[in-house]
């Protein structure tokens, strides 16, 4: 895959920094966590979205993003960034979009994230 395109997914300028300090193998550990804790994360957003819950929606969306962004998983991120805030003008014609491309892509997203890693243990 291109780096340009992997940029879009990946945080690689936090995962370059998170294996020069911790190394590739303990970052893969947390990568492993967040992947058993992804459904919980996913399943709440969708729930929340379903139950027309938006301030739980929001509020799940913000913890979504950090435990994403904590793990260099930047598209997830960015999407659940804009999902958390309900305020946002476009936010009631976009949010079951963005909330979409978190659903669809997350668990590619993550795969790659994993593989990238792997690469460098």
């Amino acid at each position: 895959m291109a780096t340009a395109e992997l940029e879009n997914i990946l945080d690689l300028n936090t995962l370059e920094q998170y294996c020069s300090a911790i190394g590739a193998g303990t970052l893969l550990k947390s990568v492993v966590l967040f992947e058993q804790l992804m459904p919980e994360y996913v399943g709440n957003l969708v729930a929340a979205s379903k139950n027309a819950e938006k301030e739980v929606l929001c509020s799940e969306a913000h913890k979504f993003k950090g435990a994403a962004g904590s793990v260099g998983l930047k598209r997830i991120q960015q999407y659940a960034q804009l999902l958390q805030h309900g305020e946002a003008s476009d936010w009631p014609e976009m949010h079951a979009i963005w909330l979409n491309v978190i659903v669809e892509n997350g668990e590619k997203d993550l795969a790659m994230l994993k593989a990238y890693l792997e690469a460098k243990v």
